[in-house]
Order: structure tokens, then C-alpha cells, then sequence
């Protein structure tokens, strides 16, 4: 049984067959940034994500390169863990399906399916597209091509073993019905009813005999096990199902939450679900499914490779402005759940405006006067005025509002309300005026600047998962061990004690000139291409 305290979030796994873009890395930035939020309420917490490296697809791009698919791969999977790592993604695990626990544990899972009676071998015959490695009926195309890419799609015929997916159609439709947070949003519930299980759920091929490079099927090695049970099967077999030691599956197990693209909801709010009904396993508790980072309209993807790659390459924007500008303004540009537009400019004036004046400035500003009045000394909070509670009271309802936000998966909204604390801060200076009060009022300039430095660590504390680097230090200078806080830290106001030596904090994040830097991005961009 799942201990009470475990929280478990994926990503799914992408496909090694082309560069990495910001638009792979917005999904496992969200999921790091859930990832840390829910440590901060103190939650044991395991975050999963890695690379679906099977099928015809990535042999076919290694093959074009001259390479074996496993150097290939490698090359890859090198680039993309370095990528994360310089996003400042923390992860617990970065499973690949070539990891010889996953191949084992799909090919148990496999077995057991067709042990169970929910696998049968046939002859398949239908359209078939290679970039998206899906089969389609006819009733299923868009003028003769693939309803997800809009690519061409050729005829296959072939051997094959089916999963019995089409008894599944009434229990998912009573699985949507009970659990209404189970799939998010209700557009997605309503696309996965309307558009596939009220037309009727169709067998699923789920072996192949035409593709070498995959997990072989352990009773039939003539046939490859097709990426719906192999790639799929990675958020249990990360865990250890079916093997000799499944401690972190008992304790995980189910996930808390699946993030996944819209494009892929299909996979894991029908055939994903599907396949852990058969095994007799608990469902996740939700799949949301985000929208895409948009570029011009278009989505942002390997698909638009030259184009994302010269104006928003994350290896350059990240040295140059920080893995929190980066993480801050993706999260906050782009509504979770729905797509959302993103350029250059908006980066950098988001840099300026939220993270340079109205956190970094309240900082400086506030840590300045401690300094100054205080000797880096935190004052101490005396006779609390209408005004002082009036901005309490909304510095209290933004951290309530954000908690209860993140643990809805609504992060766009929450960071919204976060870096709202930071506002009120530096409002309260303007009506308060602590220069004002140095001359005539200590004892009043005791509580004004307690308070301020308060909200600072609330505020802060609540950000340290977007803006993990930043918040670090503004942390450390409070005294945080490792510059980390808790909620148990910002249950109410007023924790901070008085008294305690403050740190210094330098300049966050430098404002920037945005016409200078959009020239001298472009000609990093132009250096690159050579």
C-alpha cells in the first residue's frame, strides 16, 4: 500500500530521434517545479522522467547519421542530461527503456498481460504513420493523413499481438465519471470520450515483427514489444514492479500525478489506464495534459527544430540570464494546461520587471535598511497598525491561495500569486516609508521592517521552486540550512525571530538593456550556426 506521505510525478519519457528545444524542457521544468513545491509541504517525494529510446523511428535517424543506435542514443540522452541539469532539474530518476530493469519489467508485464487473456496474436492490417510510430483506421485520418501530425501514412500488413483495449471502453467511461480530477482538463475528457471511446475503442497492436530495435517478446523473440507496453510501463517499472525488489513501488505506487502534452493524452488517459486495469493495479490519481509552448502560432517541438533552436535555444539563454529567468518565465507566461505564446522580448522584460524590480529590488531594498537601521539585526514587531494587518492579512491569503493552487497543479496561477507577496512588500515601503520613520519613529520602524522581511521569507520560501538558485540565497541569508525552507517555516506570520544576524544578499538578477541584449542574442545565434 502507498505510504501516506509518498508523492510521485512523471514526465513522460521523450524520444531521443533529434535535438532537444525549450519546448521538451517546458514539461520536465514544471514537473521539477511540482516536484519541489510538494517537498516544501514536507511531502517524500519521487520525480521521474527519461527517454523512450525503441522503434523504427530512432533506428531509421541514427542510421541517416552513419551511427549505431545505441551511440546514437547516447549522444543524446548526454546532451539532454546536461540540458537539465542547467535548468536546474532535480530529478530522482531519468529511467531508459534500454536500462535492463525497464526491458526486463516490460516483458514481464508483457507476459503477464497475455497470461491473463487481455493479448492475442493476429495479422494486422492498417495505416500506419513512422514519425509518431501510431496506427490509424481509416474513419481515424484527416484527408488521407495522420490526424496528429499531419504527415503521410503508409499500409502495413503484418503479424502482430493485440491488447484487448476495445473491453475496456465502458470502465474508462465510469473511470471518468467517478474520479472527475482523474483527467484534466474537461476539454481532454471530452475529446477522449467524443473523439475515441463513444465511436468505439479498437484492439491495439502491441508487438511488431518488421522492428528490430525494441525489447523482443520473451515467449515469441520474433516479435518486438511495441512502444504502448514498453514506453508506458516505465512509470512501474522505474519502481521496481515485478522485480525482486518493488520497496519503491510500494511506497510510490500510484503516481500522484502524470504530466503529459496534450498530444499524448490519448496514450495515458485510455491506453495507459487500460493496461493497469488488466494487471489489476490502482490508477494514477491524475493525468493532466498541458498545452504547447507556442513560437509565432506554431507549436514549439523538434518538429520546428531550426527555428526554435536559432531565437530560443535554452543553452544559450540559460548561461547567459540564469536557469530561474528561464523556469520563472515559462511557468509564468504560459497558462498550465493550455498553450501559451512565448517570445525573446517577453523573457527578457519578465527578467526586468518581476524578477529584477519587484523581487530582486524588494531584496536589496529591504536587506539594504536592515543594514542600515538595524546593523543586519532583525527588529523586533511591536504595535501592529491597520495598515500592518491589512498587509499581513494579504501577504497570509496569497500564501493559502498559492498552496492550494500547486496541489491542484494550477502553476501558472500560484507563481502569479506568489510574486504577488513581493508586490505588497514593495508597496508597503511606499506607504510606510522607513526612511521616514529612521528620523522620528524606531520602534515603528522596528515593526515596519520586521514585517517586510517576514513576507520577503514567505514569499520567497513559496518561489524557491521556480526560482531555485535566487531563492538560495535570500534563504541562506536568513539562516536556512542548504537555503531550503518548509511550510512549517510560513504557517503563519511571524515565525522569523527577532534578533538574528542577517546575511548578505547580492544583486539577484541584473536589470538588463532588452534592445541590446535581443542584438547581441542574435548574434550568439548567428556564432552558433557556423
Amino acid at each position: 500500500m502507498k505510504e501516506k506521505n509518498a508523492f510521485f510525478v512523471t514526465t513522460p519519457i521523450f524520444y531521443p530521434s533529434n535535438y532537444l528545444t525549450l519546448g521538451n524542457c517546458y514539461p520536465v521544468i514544471s514537473a521539477d517545479v511540482i516536484a519541489r513545491f510538494h517537498k516544501m509541504l514536507g511531502k517524500d517525494v519521487f520525480f521521474l522522467t527519461g527517454s523512450d529510446e525503441h522503434g523504427a523511428k530512432v533506428a531509421k535517424v541514427a542510421e541517416e547519421r552513419g551511427m549505431g543506435v545505441k551511440e546514437f542514443i547516447d549522444d543524446v540522452i548526454a546532451d539532454a542530461k546536461n540540458l537539465f541539469k542547467l535548468l536546474n532539474v532535480e530529478y530522482d530518476r531519468f529511467i531508459r527503456t534500454t536500462d535492463e530493469d525497464h526491458v526486463q519489467t516490460a516483458q514481464k508485464v508483457f507476459t503477464k498481460l497475455y497470461e491473463k487473456g487481455y493479448i492475442y496474436k493476429a495479422k494486422y492490417e492498417g495505416h500506419y504513420c513512422l514519425p509518431c510510430e501510431s496506427f490509424w483506421t481509416e474513419s481515424q485520418l484527416v484527408d488521407g493523413k495522420c490526424p496528429d501530425c499531419g504527415r503521410d501514412v503508409v499500409w502495413q500488413e503484418e503479424e502482430a499481438y493485440f491488447f484487448k483495449l476495445s473491453e475496456f471502453g465502458d470502465k474508462l467511461l465510469k473511470l471518468y465519471k467517478d474520479n472527475p480530477n482523474f483527467l484534466q482538463s474537461i476539454s481532454r475528457v471530452n475529446e477522449m470520450v467524443n473523439n475515441f471511446i463513444k465511436p468505439g475503442l479498437h484492439d491495439l497492436c502491441v508487438s511488431r515483427t518488421s522492428v528490430k530495435w525494441g525489447i523482443p517478446v520473451e515467449f515469441d523473440p520474433n516479435h518486438t514489444i511495441y512502444v504502448w507496453i514498453d514506453a508506458l510501463s516505465n512509470y512501474i517499472s522505474a519502481l521496481g514492479y515485478l522485480s525482486e525488489d518493488d520497496t519503491l513501488f510500494q511506497k510510490y505506487w500510484p503516481a500522484n500525478v502524470h504530466l503529459v502534452g496534450k498530444e499524448i493524452v490519448r496514450f495515458h488517459a485510455i491506453i495507459w489506464p487500460s493496461i493497469l486495469m488488466a494487471l489489476d493495479l490502482p490508477l494514477p490519481e491524475r493525468v493532466f495534459g498541458h498545452g504547447w509552448l507556442l513560437l509565432g502560432g506554431q507549436k514549439l517541438s523538434k518538429s520546428k527544430e531550426s527555428k526554435a533552436t536559432e531565437v530560443y535555444e535554452p543553452r544559450i539563454l540559460a548561461p547567459r540570464y540564469s536557469a530561474d529567468a528561464l523556469r520563472y518565465t515559462l511557468l509564468r507566461e504560459v497558462p498550465f494546461g493550455s498553450d501559451g505564446a512565448y517570445s525573446t522580448e517577453n523573457f527578457l522584460k519578465r527578467i526586468n520587471s518581476d524578477l529584477c524590480n519587484d523581487f530582486g529590488n524588494l531584496v536589496n531594498r529591504t536587506f539594504a535598511m536592515t543594514k542600515k537601521y538595524f546593523e543586519k539585526v532583525v527588529p523586533s514587531q511591536n504595535e501592529l497598525l491597520e495598515i500592518d494587518n491589512a498587509f499581513i492579512q494579504k501577504v497570509e491569503d496569497a500564501r493559502d491561495n498559492a498552496i492550494k493552487l500547486m496541489e491542484n497543479f494550477e502553476v501558472s496561477k500560484a507563481v502569479i500569486e506568489i510574486f504577488g507577496i513581493f508586490s505588497l512588500g514593495n508597496k508597503y515601503i511606499e506607504e510606510t516609508m522607513p526612511w521616514v520613520l529612521a528620523k522620528s519613529d524606531e520602534k515603528r520602524l522596528q515593526t515596519v521592517m520586521y514585517n517586510l522581511l517576514e513576507s520577503i521569507k514567505i514569499g520567497t520560501i513559496l518561489a524557491q521552486s521556480f526560482i531555485p538558485e535566487g531563492a538560495s540565497k535570500v534563504l541562506n541569508a536568513y539562516g536556512f540550512e542548504s537555503g531550503k525552507g518548509f511550510l512549517k517555516d510560513i504557517e503563519k506570520f511571524g515565525l522569523l525571530k527577532s534578533g538574528i544576524t542577517l546575511g548578505d544578499v547580492p544583486v539577484l538578477y541584473p536589470r538588463l538593456d532588452v534592445e541590446k541584449e535581443l542584438e547581441e542574442l542574435q548574434t550568439l545565434v548567428d556564432v552558433n550556426k557556423k
